[in-house]
C-alpha cells in the first residue's frame, strides 16, 4: 500500500520519464504539470503539458471490507484503489511539426515502458527537483501501476477542454494509471501473541511437507502459530524421496549441505548458510538433489515457505528528553537485531506497556534505511514513562518475546523480555 503522496508520485515519475525522452526528440522541450490554459501563460510553448483531470475510485480485491468493528474499534487499516485519468497536450511550431513529433515520443515511450517499477519511482523520488515527496512509499506498493492510453472521440475531447479549461482545443490524448492504492495512517492496536497450532501441508513428489526447529525455544513456543525459526536455529525438514546422491538444501538461491540427510528427515542448522543471506521475514526453502557423477543434473522438491522470526539482540536507550507535554518523553533507542534487515524490508516497533492499569501501546513506524543493516535508531515521540515490552516486526513476522519459565518465579509463565524502562 501507499501513503497520501502517492498520486502526486505518479504525477512526478511520469513527469521524469516523459523528460527524459521528449528532450532527446525535440530539442528544448519540457514538461510541465500545470493546468493547460492556453500557450504563452503557462504551459510550454514547446513541449508537454500533463494534467491529472480525473481520479476514480475502482473495486479491489477485498479493499472495500470492513476496516472497524460495529464497536468502531479498528480492524485493518483503511484503503482505497483509485485510477487516475491524465490529459496530455503537445505544443510546439505547429510548421515544424512539433506537437505531432512529441506526440510520437510520448506513445512511443508509454507503449514500450507502460509500468511504473519500483526502481523507477525510487529514482524520481531521489531527484532533487521532488524533494517533497521525499516521504513517499509508492515504490512499496505491491500492485505495479500501469499506463494505458484512454480511446476518447473528438466528441471527447471537446468536452473536456470545453468543461475545464474553457479554451481552444489542443493536439491531446488521454491516459489512464491503473491502480494506485492509498492506505490509512492509522494502525490497529496489536495484542501480545498467542501460541496456537495453525499447519497447513500441500505435498507432492518429490515432496516437502513441514518445517519444524528443534531447538530448546520451541519447547516454550511449541503451540506458535508463526513457528519460531530463528537465524542460529537447528531445523527438520520432512518429507518423502529425500535423499540423493547429493543433496543440498536451498534458501535465497544459496545451497549448503545438510547436518544429517534420510529419506524421509533432513537436519540443518541454518547457521550454515553465510551472514548476509538470511532475512527475516517469510522465506522459501527447496532440497535439491544432485547426480554424484553429473552435477548438473539435478532433481528439485516442492518449494515450502517458513517464517524466520528476527531476534532482538541488544536494546540501549541513548537519550531520554521531555515531549511537547510533561508528562510524556521523546527517546532515542539503538536495536540491535539478527539476522540482517534489508533496506526496503518494512519495519516497525511495537511497545506493551507492563501495566494493570490502562496499559499503553505503541506502533511505530521506522524508515528505510539507505543500506541492509542489524542496527537501527529509532526515536520515539510523545511516550509514556513506564516499562514497555519490546517486539520488532519485519515485513509483518515479529520477534519472539521470552517467557519465563521459572516454576517458582512469581511472573512463571508471563513475557518478561526484551524490555525498556522510560523513566
Amino acid at each position: 500500500m501507499s501513503n497520501y503522496l502517492a498520486i502526486a508520485s505518479v504525477t512526478a515519475t511520469l513527469q521524469k520519464i516523459l523528460q527524459s525522452t521528449i528532450q532527446d526528440d525535440v530539442e528544448g522541450a519540457r514538461v510541465t504539470t500545470i493546468r493547460p490554459d492556453g500557450v504563452g501563460r503557462s504551459t510550454p510553448e514547446t513541449g508537454v503539458n500533463l494534467y491529472l483531470y480525473r481520479v476514480s475510485p475502482v473495486n479491489w480485491r477485498h479493499g472495500d471490507l470492513p476496516s472497524r468493528r460495529s464497536t468502531g474499534d479498528l480492524i485493518k487499516r483503511p484503503q482505497i484503489a483509485l485510477d487516475l485519468n491524465y490529459i496530455l497536450t503537445f505544443y510546439g511550431n505547429e510548421v515544424e511539426l512539433e506537437p505531432q513529433r512529441l506526440l510520437g515520443s510520448v506513445v512511443r515511450t508509454l507503449h514500450s515502458r507502460p509500468i511504473l517499477t519500483s526502481e523507477i519511482i525510487r529514482d524520481a523520488m531521489e531527484d532533487s527537483a521532488f524533494r517533497y515527496l521525499r516521504e513517499s512509499d509508492l515504490a512499496e506498493q505491491i500492485e505495479q501501476i500501469k499506463f494505458m492510453p484512454i480511446p476518447l472521440s473528438t466528441e471527447d475531447l471537446s468536452k473536456i477542454w470545453s468543461v475545464f479549461f474553457q479554451t481552444p482545443y489542443a493536439l491531446s490524448i488521454a491516459y489512464q494509471a491503473s491502480t494506485v492504492l492509498i492506505e490509512s495512517d492509522e494502525i490497529p492496536k496489536r495484542a501480545l501473541p498467542v501460541r496456537q497450532p495453525r499447519i497447513q501441508v500441500v505435498p507432492y513428489k518429490p515432496a516437502l511437507t513441514e518445517i519444524v526447529t528443534l531447538d530448546e525455544l520451541a519447547k516454550i513456543w511449541r503451540l506458535s502459530p508463526e513457528r519460531p525459526i530463528l537465524a542460529n536455529s537447528t531445523i527438520k525438514i520432512r518429507g518423502s524421496g529425500l535423499k540423493g546422491d547429493i543433496t543440498h538444501v536451498q534458501i535465497a538461491e544459496i545451497e549448503v549441505l545438510p547436518q544429517e540427510v534420510g529419506e524421509n528427515e533432513i537436519i540443518l542448522n541454518l547457521g550454515s548458510f553465510p551472514e548476509d543471506v538470511l532475512r527475516p521475514g517469510i522465506q522459501s526453502l527447496q532440497v535439491i538433489q544432485r547426480h554424484s557423477r553429473d552435477q548438473q543434473r539435478i532433481v528439485e522438491s516442492n518449494v515450502i515457505p517458513f517464517v524466520l522470526s528476527p531476534t532482538i539482540r541488544n536494546l540501549r536507550i541513548v537519550e531520554v528528553q521531555s515531549g511537547i507535554e510533561e508528562d510524556l518523553r521523546e527517546v532515542e533507542l539503538i536495536i540491535s537485531v539478527t539476522p540482517t534487515v534489508g533496506k526496503t524490508q518494512r519495519v516497525a516497533l511495537i511497545l506493551n506497556e507492563l501495566s494493570l492499569e490502562n496499559p499503553e501501546q505503541y506502533n511505530i513506524k521506522i524508515p528505510n534505511r539507505p543500506l541492509d543493516t542489524d542496527i537501527m535508531t529509532v526515536h520515539l515521540r510523545d511516550i509514556k514513562p513506564g516499562e514497555y515490552l519490546v517486539r520488532i516486526q519485519i515485513d509483518g513476522v515479529e520477534s519472539l518475546l521470552t517467557v519465563d519459565t521459572d516454576a517458582q518465579s512469581p511472573t512463571f509463565e508471563q513475557y518478561i523480555a526484551p524490555k525498556i524502562t522510560i523513566s
